[in-house]
This record gives C-alpha cells, sequence and structure tokens, in this order.
C-alpha cells in the first residue's frame, strides 16, 4: 500500500494487486471511499462533504501521479 497524501486524519491510499478500473482510496477512521482516477467519481462508499471535497481538490491537481503510482503499483508485468 502506498500512502499518497494525509490531510490531518485522511488519507490518499493506492493499493498493491487491486482491482480495475483503477482508482485510489480515501481512508479516514470514520469512512472510506473507492474514486476512479479517470474521471474522479465516487465508486464505492462515502464521506464527509469535506474530506471528500478536499481529496478531490487534492487529486485534481496530482492525477498524473495518481496514474503512475497505479500503474507502478499493479500493472507489473
Amino acid at each position: 500500500m502506498a500512502v499518497l497524501q494525509r490531510f490531518g486524519a485522511v488519507s490518499i491510499r493506492i493499493y498493491v494487486d487491486d482491482h480495475r478500473p483503477p482508482h485510489f482510496h480515501i481512508v479516514t477512521p470514520d469512512f472510506h471511499a473507492i474514486v476512479r482516477i479517470s474521471d474522479l467519481a465516487v465508486i464505492a462508499g462515502d464521506a464527509k462533504a469535506g474530506d471528500l471535497a478536499e481529496a478531490l481538490a487534492w487529486a485534481r491537481e496530482h492525477r498524473e501521479i495518481l496514474a503512475l503510482k497505479w500503474a507502478e503499483l499493479n500493472e507489473r508485468g
């Protein structure tokens, strides 16, 4: 698992050998959401509105890093 960013108790993670589509996890002690990298749509789980907004704002600015990290951890030959 790679933790790419933290906002207090919120972390953005990508797991090794995870399922498609390419996505990242927004995790706190109280919730867990899965967000597709290509369009930043929440595809599973839920999150507090403020935490989700902060994580998605970061993801918009770092989408290329998210895609590269996904490929590194999940599309190994």
